[in-house]
């Protein structure tokens, strides 16, 4: 079958993530047009299908493209049960007759073939993603699940990669949207595809059984305020870290550096009385991970408490050979208190003479976007970590990608989809799709060609012509030539297939496209636009086919 076909190593490929995505995951009407195409008998004819978008997200001009795995996943498992099939007998509307059921029934993507840009890739509006070829009737059941599978996890891992842009790359970014993400799915796919888009982390636990994602996370304010002071505390005891002896009372340790604290000349104008049951909640979650101790800080008020406690806290580790992680601050101005704590941190450092103290890692949450991340860096901030939740998972600046799933040839014939709006116009016939670079290693242009053109060569002149405006052309001689379409499921035609790369080598290579383009296509205010581009001889193919299919006017 197929799905041996394109194993890898002889290994049948798994199913998709979410056992939700199954072939009944499509609209209606996919169903309805694979019974019209088998009672005409058009349900073997070959086509070809391209997935693309019009709009890059957020304003900006780059998206990422995510989703491919899970595309392949689909396919590799396309069987419909005899589960599906009854159902399917009861939901299409008429009598469709028996002989269909059957050729559901045999139904598998062996006569399929899908040629996509390697995930992770930074892509453009109007260049295919995905090009699927096969029979009309299964590759029309594909629209549905392919475009699901490739709109949000390219729109979150886009949305991912503007994030990492602001904050830099120096700053820890931790996904934090589980409990704001819609529904079980979006919460794990967003988790997958903010990592891929250059987060470092997620707080998502079965994205990290999953996918392999570095897990973070600390306490909440329901933690802190659990406690009612250190009192409560039985097990005071906390061995050294080289296991030589053992504290046994780890609680009393902590009381006398808050004392010391409160007694330093440099620190005694900030802060008076601490909340007790704050340190009963940090000297507790410290007995229970003295390697890990990172403190959530505001459930009181930060610098008179929450600092001064979480310093007692950690110089008491550190007595004992352990290094605390550090403190969250989840509200308030996260710009002047985390500069206030690192000034605290330094005079704690200074007066009594711990290294590294310092430089203890300072985490913000609290609803964080890009516009906030923005602010910060404009303020000044000493914010190590940001943790990002809802504004991330969720979208929150724009709803959708809008992929689209448009035929472009069936038997050898070329197709276009005419619209009043040229940007709804479609791009005809099987394309080999490029990018040329220039002297400075940056991506130029993209451009489509026909299937059977000569391919771009690298220091040769080619001309780039804007699909739809015949004003907007231009020469390039690139330095280099990219392909961009790759064979990631040949069915059983017996092509060699592209091997899927791991999550963290689509992290690796989404980190490295973006990092290969230019800044002015990637600033936040006023992009710069990336031209995408067609051949001279796709150019005119393309208006000739407009005036062909567009019927003509009568003026009376």
């Amino acid at each position: 079958m197929a799905a041996a076909a394109a194993a890898a190593d002889g290994e049948a490929i798994e199913g998709p993530t979410n056992p939700m995505v199954t072939p009944l995951l499509t609209d209606l009407y996919q169903f309805t047009m694979a019974y019209a195409y088998w009672k005409a008998g058009k349900h073997q004819e070959r086509a070809v299908f391209d997935l693309f978008f019009r709009r890059n997200p957020f304003g900006g001009e780059y998206t990422i493209f995510a989703g491919l795995e899970e595309c392949i996943r689909l396919i590799a498992n396309f069987k419909l049960t005899e589960e599906d099939i009854s159902f399917l007998r009861s939901a299409l509307p008429g009598k469709c007759e028996d002989g269909f059921f059957d050729y559901l029934r045999g139904i598998d993507c062996s006569d399929v073939e899908v040629y996509s840009i390697t995930e992770g890739s930074v892509v453009f509006p109007k260049v295919p993603l995905l090009r699927v070829e096969g029979p009309v009737s299964v590759v029309q059941l594909l629209e549905t699940p392919f475009v699901n599978l490739v709109n949000y996890a390219s729109l979150v891992a886009t949305n991912a990669a503007r994030h990492r842009f602001v904050a830099g790359k120096s700053k820890a970014l931790l996904e934090f949207g589980l409990r704001r993400a819609q529904g079980p799915d979006g919460g794990i796919s967003s988790s997958k595809y903010c990592y891929l888009g250059g987060f470092d982390a997620t707080s998502n636990v079965a994205a990290g059984k999953l996918f392999g994602i570095p897990l973070r996370g600390t306490h909440s304010h329901a933690f802190v305020s659990s406690y009612m002071s250190p009192d409560e505390i039985t097990d005071k005891a906390l061995p050294y870290s080289d296991g030589s002896g053992i504290c046994e009372d780890f609680v009393s340790l902590v009381r006398t550096w808050l004392r010391k604290i409160q007694l330093t000349d440099s620190l005694q104008n900030s802060f008076v009385e601490t909340n007790q049951s704050e340190l009963g909640a940090f000297t507790s979650y410290a007995l229970a991970f003295p390697n890990n101790f990172l403190a959530l800080v505001d459930t009181y008020d930060v610098m008179r408490s929450g600092i001064p406690n979480f310093c007692a806290v950690a110089l008491a580790l550190s007595d004992l050979g352990y290094k605390a992680g550090g403190i969250r601050l989840d509200s308030g101005d996260l710009a002047y208190l985390s500069c206030e704590a690192r000034k605290f941190f330094c005079a704690i450092e200074k007066q009594f003479g711990v290294p590294g103290f310092e430089k203890m890692t300072i985490t913000a949450s609290n609803d964080l976007n890009e516009e906030t991340l923005d602010a910060l860096n404009k303020q000044g901030h000493e914010v190590d970590a940001f943790g990002i939740g809802t504004y991330l998972v969720t979208c929150y600046a724009q709803a959708a990608l809008g992929c689209v799933f448009k035929l472009v040839e069936i038997n050898n014939q070329p197709r276009i989809k005419l619209s009043e709006d040229v940007s709804k116009v479609s791009i005809p016939c099987k394309k080999r799709c490029y990018r040329l670079y220039g002297r400075e290693g940056y991506p130029l242009v993209d451009i489509m060609t026909g299937e059977n053109e000569s391919p771009p060569k690298v220091a040769e002149r080619i001309l780039c012509r804007h699909p739809f405006n015949e004003s907007k052309r231009a020469y390039v001689v690139p330095q280099q030539v990219e392909e961009l379409l790759k064979c990631y499921w040949p069915g059983d035609s017996g092509k060699k297939a592209v091997e899927l790369p791991t999550l963290k080598e689509t992290r690796e290579r989404c980190i490295q496209q973006l990092s290969q383009m230019r800044p002015d296509h990637m600033r936040r205010l006023n992009p710069t636009p990336y031209k995408v581009s067609v051949s001279a001889k796709l150019y005119d193919f393309i208006h000739f086919l407009w005036l062909n299919e567009a019927p003509v006017g009568e003026l009376h």
